[in-house]
């Protein structure tokens, strides 16, 4: 209870509502405030689970110049190919090694898959790397980092949907580039049998259900990539630094890997197996090689991503 110079007496009812009596006692005015406090503490009516809601931050991403830029990119690079076959002629006529760059202009699944070769190694860790380094680091250097902590939205569901967000992007950009390459090389040369490297071929429909396993491995290997930014996002505020250490990382990964000197250390490198999905293009799938380069990219992620929820939960956000 507090009395203020005006001689009125301010107090709290039972139900927790601000009460104002005058000194005459003439009359008490009853105003609503924001009813009970639950017993921890927060606020009626608050639901963590419904802060930052999915679609609120894939709409934010969805619209960033970068997102448009990454799709511009993979959009063109099939038609950048086709280009290129066109002006350097059929590879097929160049070199006896039998191969998937030599079987290109096959058919459309074997354009795609060439696709898919060509850009595995670096081309698709970009996105990956920008859209799951750009999470955390951008929204502290752009200073609003803590005001969506003090919304409030609690620490591990911001880094949650963050996170979702940014698979679920970079998942698209490598559904994307082979569904335009498929696109793109069967209006150029064809709709047919996929060329195997180690002879024979596949049905259209088998290619179709192939190709899709060869993308589905391709995702879970980068995901050491992405575990890797998005861990560097949460100890940055430098957008940059976090996509360009997944990225340096990912590159020093591969020069190890050819290392013949390291022996078997080397299967404990995410870039050991990263050409794994050549074995889905083979007359019967291999999974041996899939399973073990997914079981490292899985184990690392699992880490970098339980380091980045330690290490956010205890940082002071002062960005």
């Amino acid at each position: 209870m507090t009395a203020d110079r005006r001689g009125r007496t301010m107090a709290a009812d039972a139900g927790g509502r601000a009460t104002t009596t005058t000194a005459n006692g003439s009359g008490t005015a009853t105003a609503a405030g924001p009813g009970p406090v639950p017993g921890d503490g927060r606020a009626a009516g608050y639901r963590p689970r419904r802060t930052l809601p999915l679609r609120v931050e894939a709409r934010r991403q969805l619209l960033r110049r970068r997102t448009l830029v990454v799709a511009a990119v993979l959009v063109l690079l099939p038609f950048v190919l086709v280009a290129a076959f066109a002006i350097g002629g059929d590879p097929a006529t160049r070199g006896g090694r039998v191969s998937l760059m030599a079987a290109a202009t096959a058919s459309g699944g074997n354009f795609a898959a060439t696709v898919l070769f060509v850009s595995a190694g670096f081309l698709l860790v970009v996105p990956v790397a920008l859209f799951c380094g750009d999470t955390v680091a951008s929204e502290a250097s752009w200073s609003s980092l803590r005001y969506l902590l003090a919304a409030p939205v609690p620490r591990a569901r911001l880094l949650l949907a963050k996170l979702t967000v940014a698979l679920l992007f970079s998942a698209a950009a490598m559904v994307l580039l082979p569904l335009v390459a498929l696109g793109v090389g069967t209006a150029a040369y064809g709709w047919g049998p996929l060329q195997l490297p180690t002879g024979g071929a596949l049905s259209a429909g088998d290619a179709v259900g192939r190709l899709a396993v060869v993308v589905g491995y391709v995702f879970v290997s980068q995901l050491v990539t992405a575990a890797l930014a998005f861990w560097l996002s949460t100890v940055t505020d430098a957008p940059l630094g976090a996509v360009g250490g997944a990225v340096g990382l990912t590159i020093v990964g591969n020069v190890l890997d050819q290392v013949t000197a390291l022996g078997g250390w080397r299967d404990a490198l995410p870039a050991h197996w990263q050409y794994a999905w050549a074995d889905a293009l083979q007359p019967t799938v291999e999974w041996s090689g899939m399973v073990q380069g997914a079981s490292v990219s899985v184990a690392y992620a699992l880490v970098l991503v339980a380091l980045a929820f330690r290490g956010f939960a205890r940082k002071d956000v002062v960005s």
